[in-house]
């Protein structure tokens, strides 16, 4: 898939690989090699495609690369994107090739996808805590003297599991280890700063690890206030830390940002400077590269209020499900092959956004009042407003587009999404792994 660029990961061997009929989106009854669906002439909006069909478009993506590649410069941060929200190396690969410092993921099991493929620097945002996973990581480490892998703490005793470890299974290099600042009653974290300062001293104090700096996740929170705090404690910490003279790699680095409040973030981590040693201020935007239609939509609308951006030349919603009207039980009503087990639900049901007879021809916007009420898991309900002339019009056969909300968990329903211009023609595939 050449749409975009690879940024010199390995990704030779997904175009090789032969897709056999089955295939989530394909209309495939034979088995295909990847690398030749572009050469198959499908679009979406005739109808080419199995339905439903995940695509992404590849203009959106290409515009997105580079705005937050520009806001990145803009601000003097760096961008280690979260992986976890598309697993997919295509993506990673356009990531890194348009600037990206590394690759954000989850756990060890998407640090060995990374590796497999080619990215370089990863930063794992949850904390190692089994001995098993630990020990994956320490091995990609061992294997692979140019691999390097960020790790994350929160208290004594994880601090005591991975110096345990380390000392069982010994690298030639200390483990760069970041203290997590959490948040009352939220996910993982130190509470307060004395707590992340307690761990920060057994990291400089613990064999076999380097306290790196600090890291955080803000996107918990949903006032911008309560967002500028928590960033100043986080630079605080680092002000601390280094008066200590804890830190033992070359840098300090400083990481938080989700997808909703990174310019503050950014704001934040521009204000901590007279250290001992160069910062590094890392963002880790992950839903920024697709965008969407629910709920990251109108947090970066608010996000373009803040920052001065021109209606519309913020970041574009890329990825879309679009599938088939199956029934038109009721005359407000109407059943789509799309449910639970295509769409992300967890933060708003899909969107409906285009309507399309299958054949030729640009799909027609639906009008405001169309609603996904409703999802099985093989079924979508779509309500049709009272008065409207699509009720009369959207017929068996037809074709629906919906825009999602999160997009985190919609990529995990598809272990292949297909790549398409702004005409919906097919121009390749991105693969996922989760």
């Amino acid at each position: 898939m050449n749409a975009l660029p690879h940024g010199g990961l390995a990704l030779s061997s997904l175009e090789e690989q032969l897709l056999q009929p089955g295939v989530k989106g394909l209309p495939i009854v034979a088995p295909l090699r990847q690398g030749a669906i572009q050469a198959q002439g499908w679009n979406v909006l005739h109808g080419d495609t199995s339905f439903p069909v995940a695509v992404l478009k590849t203009s959106a993506l290409r515009h997105n690369l580079d705005w937050m590649r520009a806001f990145c410069e803009r601000n003097g941060v760096l961008l280690a994107p979260h992986g976890k929200t598309t697993m997919s190396p295509q993506l990673f690969g356009a990531q890194l090739a348009n600037g990206a410092w590394g690759i954000t993921l989850a756990n060890a099991v998407q640090v060995q996808v990374a590796h497999r493929f080619g990215v370089r620097r990863v930063l794992i945002a949850n904390q190692l805590v089994a001995r098993s996973d630990v020990r994956a990581v320490l091995q990609l480490l061992h294997d692979d003297p140019d691999f390097a892998c960020y790790v994350l703490a929160d208290s004594l005793a994880g601090v005591a599991r991975l110096s345990e470890e380390i000392a069982a299974h010994p690298l030639s290099r200390p483990l760069p280890v970041l203290v997590e600042l959490g948040l009352s009653g939220k996910r993982a974290g130190c509470r307060t700063l004395d707590e992340a300062m307690t761990v920060a001293r057994a990291i400089e104090r613990a064999p076999g690890l380097l306290l790196a700096g600090f890291e955080g996740y803000e996107g918990l929170l949903d006032q911008t206030g309560a967002v500028e705090d928590f960033v100043g404690k986080l630079g605080a910490l680092v002000r601390e830390a280094d008066d200590e003279g804890l830190f033992g790699t070359p840098d300090i680095l400083i990481t938080a940002g989700g997808s909703g409040f990174f310019d503050l973030v950014a704001q934040g981590f521009s204000k901590v400077h007279g250290l001992s040693r160069p910062l590094t201020p890392v963002l880790r935007s992950g839903c920024y590269l697709t965008s969407d239609h629910g709920m990251y939509q109108v947090q970066l609308e608010r996000l373009d209020e803040r920052e001065g951006v021109t209606p519309g030349a913020g970041l574009r919603p890329a990825l879309e499900v679009w599938s088939v009207v199956q029934s038109r039980p009721e005359p407000g009503l109407a059943i789509l092959t799309m449910g639970k087990r295509d769409a992300s639900h967890d933060a708003g049901l899909p969107v409906p956004v285009w309507a399309h007879r299958p054949g030729p021809g640009t799909p027609r916007a639906l009008p405001a009042g169309c609603e996904i009420v409703k999802m099985n898991d093989q079924h979508a309900y779509l309500r049709l407003p009272d008065g409207d002339p699509i009720r009369d019009a959207l017929g068996v056969g037809d074709l629906v587009g919906c825009g999602i909300s999160h997009p985190c968990t919609t990529f995990d329903r598809w272990p292949l999404l297909l790549a398409v211009d702004d005409d919906y023609a097919v121009r390749g595939a991105l693969n996922t792994f989760f």
